[in-house]
């Protein structure tokens, strides 16, 4: 059998240069021996035919991660390798007595240079072990990145994260998902997505690599028909895409579920949605002025995403309430078309508080309109306070908030009090609830602890069509 042995190492590494002597021990062995530097083709000093591996290619293949590490190699094949300095490991894989005598009998090496931050990537795409699919766009010497995303129609108005082939390879690294799968078609356009396209907006967007099995998700929620994100995109309305998040990935990843969570300064919260929102644009066509119709829009449609507070094991969350088992990691999606207020200092009975909420969420879309809109309210922690201390869960908050946003319908006719806008006229004696009673309101707990606010998140008018355009959920995979 053809034997050899193979030494990995670095002259700026304490430990490679303190073993120095063992290298001149190893190549005067029986055993042939290779060296290779990663930073220094004159060391080791006392070896002959150093090989220069400052290109990493071989540190990269044989998939090394500290140095100094021995190898050995029997017909071309591994079968053993020692990482660091440890004396009796290394002369039982060379076969050799008294290496290294008068020096320590181990000390850990270093990190090898192919496994510094972004290295790996960059030799991936060197080396050809990984394909990027994306025609690449070469630009000049004196072309600024970010302005070319900007000429080419790539943002959303705000300075985009310029998608190298390492940085595409690196947001792959979040997901076990193969690069060429397909995700499904993106509206308006129907144009196939692959989850290579995906990471190419999530890199856009600003995401960290962990954040890719929820973008994905989003996506994929999205194409879900229920959801009708074509319509969603092509409205006039104000409504875009809203995202909740709920399980143990929101945590994960860092999400933002209490102080100022639908604002600022959240990277997860901000780029998740931005991300598909991208995605619609650079992939689907969705351009404003083109498909995307709305007359005003909202902020919310560069990014409206956030999760949900589950820190109360009383709670009820969200994906439960929808289906999903207890622990499962999900995104809600709802057509949402931003945030009103809702101020109530005085109340103190849950009862009380239940009215007082419905008199805001009547309001939404407008006070006469009813199964028309659909509506998000997130309670904050001291309003959410006080239904938990009177004993009230989620089905009795559920319960009383539909009971308290039922009205007559003669109150909510066309014409009625001197307002054309209002329900078709027809049995004026007849109770008309607000919300579709299955999915038109969705209860959900987030922001800070101080402060008796809420929060109501309106719905497009599309929720009027009760059996085609609905929320939906989805579980996060990996």
């Amino acid at each position: 059998m053809a034997e050899q042995l193979i030494v990995v190492a670095k002259r700026d590494c304490p430990t490679c240069t303190m073993i120095e002597p063992v290298y001149a021990q190893l190549a005067a062995g029986a055993t042939p021996l290779a060296v290779y530097s990663q930073d220094d083709p004159t060391f080791p000093g006392n070896i002959d035919g150093v090989i220069d591996d400052r290109d990493l290619e071989t540190s990269y293949r044989r998939d090394i991660e500290i140095v100094p590490t021995l190898i050995r190699v029997s017909d071309g094949a591994e079968v053993g390798r020692a990482v660091g300095w440890h004396r009796d490991e290394w002369q039982k894989l060379a076969g050799q007595d008294g290496l290294g005598e008068g020096l320590p009998a181990s000390q850990p090496g270093c990190g090898a240079r192919n496994v510094e931050p972004g290295m790996r990537e960059r030799l991936m795409v060197r080396f050809g072990d990984v394909h990027i699919a994306a025609r690449r766009i070469e630009l000049g010497e004196y072309d600024d990145p970010l302005e070319s995303c900007f000429e080419r129609g790539w943002t959303d108005g705000l300075p985009v994260v310029p998608p190298t082939d390492e940085r595409i390879v690196r947001m792959l690294a979040g997901t076990t998902r193969a690069p060429d799968e397909i995700v499904g078609l993106i509206p308006p356009n129907r144009v196939s997505c692959s989850v290579e396209k995906v990471a190419i907006n999530a890199v856009l967007a600003g995401c960290r690599p962990e954040y890719m099995p929820v973008v994905l998700a989003v996506v994929e929620a999205a194409l879900i028909p229920e959801f009708a994100m074509h319509g969603l995109l092509c409205t006039t309305y104000f409504s875009g895409p809203t995202i909740i998040v709920n399980g143990p990935v929101s945590r994960a990843i860092g999400m933002n579920s209490g102080l100022n969570c639908l604002g600022q300064g959240n990277r997860a919260n901000a780029t998740i949605g931005r991300a598909f929102q991208l995605l619609i644009r650079n992939v689907g066509g969705g351009v404003p002025g083109g498909i995307d119709r709305a007359t005003f829009g909202n902020p919310g449609k560069y990014s409206f995403c956030f999760a949900e507070d589950e820190s109360d094991a009383e709670w009820t969350p969200l994906s439960v309430a929808r289906g999903f088992e207890p622990g499962a990691s999900t995104v809600t999606l709802f057509h949402g078309d931003g945030v009103q207020a809702f101020t109530d200092q005085k109340s103190r009975a849950p009862d009380e508080l239940a009215r007082s909420l419905a008199m805001s969420l009547n309001a939404v879309g407008h006070y006469k309109m009813a199964q028309y809109s659909n509506a998000i309210l997130l309670l904050s922690p001291e309003h959410y306070a006080i239904f938990r201390d009177a004993g009230w869960d989620r089905a009795r908050i559920e319960e009383e908030l539909h009971a308290a946003t039922t009205r007559p319908a003669k109150d909510l006719v066309r014409g009625a009090h001197g307002v054309g806008e209002g329900i078709a006229p027809g049995g004026a004696d007849a109770m008309v609830p607000k919300f579709w009673r299955d999915h038109g309101l969705l209860v959900a707990r987030a922001g800070g602890p101080a402060g008796l606010f809420s929060a109501i998140i309106g719905g497009w008018m599309g929720g009027r069509a009760r059996d085609v355009v609905q929320p939906v959920t989805k579980e996060i995979g990996t």
